[in-house]
């Protein structure tokens, strides 16, 4: 995987991203017995880190490189957690990762982690690809699109790929929505290959 990108794709439940992220699931109900508030806590500090890892490419270098030791990575990613703010519970699911030299896979395991939850609380997850970020209204659009179209409980997971060139991509369960720009001037190449 390059450190210029990520997948944002959802693992599929049987892979290491999956067991990890169920493990820290599982992790978050034990704990919400004593604190009513640790799971809301864990999924936002999850979505913190996801966020970083999409949005900071000197973080995902830094999560990606497997050159660096356990020790260095403990090391410089418990400090920028720890000024992130990010709670004791993730930061401690962090050192399993290190420890276990799985790091590199933290986008795959928030993402999983975050549909295993959008599941549970009966959202469904939304992946939108443009070519810019998003703002707060076209959020809200797409949002009341895909409500209108039927589904219920919408998360959006963003991505900016300059690719894309323009319009937008929406994957939403088995289902994807592509109204690309790129996707367009491929078909009307097609198209025009037809007719010469």
């Amino acid at each position: 995987m390059a450190a210029e990108s990520i997948s944002l794709d959802v693992p599929a439940d049987g892979s290491v991203a999956a067991r990890y992220a169920l493990a820290l699931l599982g992790l978050a109900d034990d704990k919400r017995e004593a604190d009513p508030g640790a799971l809301d806590r864990i999924a936002s500090d999850m979505e913190g880190l996801l966020g970083l890892c999409r949005d900071d490419a000197g973080f995902r270098a830094l999560v990606q490189d497997p050159r660096l030791s356990a020790v260095e990575q403990q090391r410089t990613i418990f400090a920028i957690v720890e000024k992130a703010g990010v709670g004791a519970e993730v930061r401690r699911f962090l050192g399993v990762l290190i420890r276990n030299r799985r790091l590199a896979i933290l986008p795959q395991v928030a993402l999983s982690f975050a549909a295993k939850l959008a599941a549970r609380r009966g959202e469904q997850f939304a992946q939108v690809t443009t070519a810019f970020p998003l703002t707060d209204t076209l959020r809200t659009q797409i949002t009341a699109r895909l409500t209108e179209s039927g589904y219920s409980g919408v998360k959006l997971v963003e991505t900016v790929d300059r690719a894309v060139l323009g319009g937008l991509i929406v994957r939403i369960g088995s289902r994807l929505y592509d109204n690309s720009l790129k996707s367009k001037l491929q078909r009307l190449q097609f198209v025009m290959k037809g007719a010469a």
